[in-house]
Order: structure tokens, then C-alpha cells, then sequence
């Protein structure tokens, strides 16, 4: 409710808004690598140079997208019809929801957060319950870079309680989910029942 509520502002707000609140993000996981490193390695378990080297790359991603902001773009085509013009515009899509999985709990999140962000999209984010701590620290950093209320939900919980609760809400337009075959399947099945865009990386 929190994420719809916030999409008609979110999905008209000004590039450079989007633009300085990436940005922002990507500045402060890059300037915190160390310290995100290691709360990563704690709590996932990778070695700390590797978590460290995910952290850099998800700051990486977040800077990408803030300048992908800039450049958004559309289309005129000419029509076959006198004095008609044809405009092609890319447009959010409403509510996204991001299931994410524990083996990269920083990286994989940010590769669906920012572009959904980034687009004017609304998020509900349900990280792996195995990886909270990773999922609140990038959340955290987001509303302090001036996410406004409501653009960014973090929900917590198993996935056969939250995320079927994202399955089953008509209010979730797209979702992105990343993690095992037999749950795709479902989110897939769930996602052709209410019509969604779904987007899944399986295996």
C-alpha cells in the first residue's frame, strides 16, 4: 500500500532527483566498502576480500543507474497518416517487487533496485531471510540519500509467507526474482494469473 501510494509522485519526479539520490547512494557504499565488506562476510560468509569486491560493485551499479536517469529517451517515428505524428515514450510500471536471494546480498539487490528506482518505479524488497543485515544497511543508506517515504519497503520474513503475499497482491505490477527453479516456477505461475511483468533468474 505504501509503494502504490508513493508511485504517482515517484514516477513524475524530476531526473536529477532520481539522478542525486543514486548517486548519493553509490558514493556512500563505496566510501563504507570496508565497512559493508565486512558485515557481508559476517553474515553471508564469503571470504572479505570478496565481499568487499561485491560492495564495490554494487556501488558500481548504483552509479551506473544514476546516470542511466539522464539519459532516458523515447522515440518520434514518422506515420503513414498525414499530419500525425507517433511518439514513443517508456513509462514506470507501477509497484516492483524484488525477491532476492542470500549468496550475493548486496550485489544481486542492487541490480534491481536501482534500475526499478531509476525508471520511477516503487519497490517492496524481500531480501533472502538469511541476509537481513545487508538488506537494511542498503535501504538505510537509500532513504538517508533521500528516497522519499514509501518509494523503497523493505519487508522481511520467509518466502512462503511475504513473498506470497507479493505474488498475491494485485497491487504488484511487475517482479523480479532470482533464486531457485521450483520457487521461478510459482512466481512465474502467480505472475501470468494477475497478468504482472515478471522477470526471473532461475538455477
Amino acid at each position: 500500500a505504501a509503494a502504490k501510494a508513493a508511485f504517482p509522485g515517484w514516477s513524475r519526479s524530476g531526473i536529477l532527483e532520481r539522478h542525486a539520490i543514486l548517486k548519493k547512494t553509490a558514493d556512500e557504499i563505496l566510501a563504507r566498502k570496508d565497512e559493508l565488506g565486512t558485515l557481508l562476510a559476517r553474515e553471508e560468509g564469503k571470504t572479505l576480500p570478496e565481499a568487499i569486491g561485491e560492495t564495490i560493485r554494487a556501488a558500481q551499479i548504483f552509479e551506473f543507474f544514476a546516470g542511466e536517469t539522464l539519459r532516458l529517451s523515447g522515440e518520434v517515428i514518422p506515420s503513414v497518416r498525414p499530419n500525425i505524428g507517433v511518439e514513443i515514450t517508456r513509462e514506470a510500471v507501477g509497484v516492483v517487487g524484488i525477491i532476492t536471494p542470500w549468496n550475493f546480498p548486496i550485489a544481486i539487490p542492487a541490480w534491481k533496485i536501482a534500475p526499478a528506482l531509476a525508471y520511477g518505479n516503487t519497490v517492496v524488497f524481500k531480501p533472502a531471510e538469511l541476509v537481513p543485515g545487508c538488506a537494511w544497511a542498503i535501504v538505510d543508506i537509500l532513504v538517508r540519500a533521500g528516497l522519499p517515504k514509501g518509494v523503497l519497503n523493505l519487508v522481511m520474513g520467509k518466502g512462503s509467507v511475504v513473498g506470497q503475499a507479493m505474488l498475491e497482491s494485485p497491487d504488484v505490477a511487475a517482479i523480479t526474482f532470482t533464486g531457485s527453479t521450483g520457487t521461478g516456477k510459482r512466481v512465474a505461475a502467480a505472475s501470468i494469473e494477475h497478468n504482472r511483468k515478471f522477470q526471473l533468474e532461475m538455477g
